[in-house]
């Protein structure tokens, strides 16, 4: 039989797994991003730990990497001024006459599901430093987002 048909182990066929991607930038967090942090360390590190499976445990350091990183280099931000948004702040807006809230977060913090927002995304970039009764621009158009409310949002300063 030909060396061409014949396979040694399926390691060789694996695709490589590389660390998780780290976002560019400071790692700016509220101080309830940086108590989520330092939980996702405390929980992966009792996952290591206990786990039986080489496997399982490879893919768990590599969490753990990466939350003990974001850990290390988090930078937490001061509650948000009044009626300023900001990292920390809690947004009531108006976008195609539509109402909507949303919190502006650090980028583990977030969860568009939840209504929070990273201050990196496109509608968090957007309202960045807006302040009550403004209008800013967002997809193209200048006056696309009105600003109703702002205030720092309590679920975050914990």
């Amino acid at each position: 039989m030909s060396v061409a048909f014949r396979r040694e182990s399926d390691d060789e066929h694996k695709e490589p797994e590389f660390e998780l991607p780290i976002p560019v930038g400071p790692n700016l967090v509220t101080a309830r991003g940086a108590r989520l942090l330092g939980e996702a360390v405390a929980r992966l590190e009792t996952a290591v730990a206990a786990a039986s499976d080489a496997e399982a445990r490879k893919k768990l350091q590599r969490q753990l990497r990466y939350f003990g990183t974001r850990k290390a280099s988090a930078e937490i931000v001061p509650p948000p001024a009044a009626d300023v948004v900001g990292i920390g702040s809690r947004v009531r807006y108006s976008l195609g006459g539509a109402e909507r809230h949303i919190t502006i977060v650090g980028h583990d913090e977030a969860d568009p599901t939840a209504g929070r927002i990273a201050y990196t995304a496109p509608l968090g970039r957007a309202l960045m430093g807006a302040e009550v009764d403004e209008s800013v621009a967002f997809q193209g158009r200048e006056d696309a987002i009105t600003i109703l409310a702002a205030d720092a949002d309590a679920e975050e300063l914990v």
